[in-house]
């Protein structure tokens, strides 16, 4: 079995903000779906993991549960950091979150309670049991960046999508 975990930004550090009705998140989300398609068909990757935070993280889990009509091999992991991950969302997030949730085959909870370096555990975990990673990012200095250095320390093939320019890099 083939892992693909997914890393991104939060809206607020995306172009379009938490507008998912911008053309630039809807062609985003074209594109996120286009490179899962390909770990699919090209690569073999039936599992994947997404670390359910708000964004990219969340699009990702949806795009996956979307395939699974198509693809009914693939499964769905989702790790969550805490217990009280989206206790301080608004309560459409909330609810979106926890429909996600209740789709995934299987579901990974890192630790009970919050602590500062919980999302760090949750990305190592994530790429520690992922073959590939897919990382939303502009390059920047960010949790999805420390996540890419780590897998790239760990021998692990990242695909980069610029949410910018929408530009697919293979490192």
């Amino acid at each position: 079995m083939k892992t693909c975990a997914f890393t991104g930004h939060r809206p607020q550090n995306l172009p379009f903000g938490f507008n998912e009705e911008d053309e630039r998140c809807i062609d985003l989300k074209k594109t996120l779906r286009e490179q899962i398609i390909n770990l699919i068909e090209n690569e073999g990757v039936t599992h994947f993991i997404s670390g359910m935070a708000i964004g990219v993280d969340m699009y990702a889990a949806e795009i996956v549960l979307g395939l699974k009509a198509s693809y009914p091999g693939i499964t769905l992991e989702s790790a969550i950091p805490c217990e009280s991950q989206a206790a301080k969302w608004s309560e459409a997030l909330r609810d979106r979150y926890f429909d996600i949730a209740s789709k995934c085959d299987k579901e990974t909870l890192i630790q009970t309670h919050y602590s500062p370096d919980c999302m760090d555990k949750r990305n190592r975990y994530m790429v520690d049991h992922a073959d590939v990673l897919i990382a939303v990012w502009d390059g920047s200095p960010s949790g999805t960046g420390k996540t890419v250095r780590y897998a790239h320390q760990q021998g692990k093939s990242v695909t980069v999508i610029d949410p910018v320019s929408l530009d697919v890099a293979q490192e």
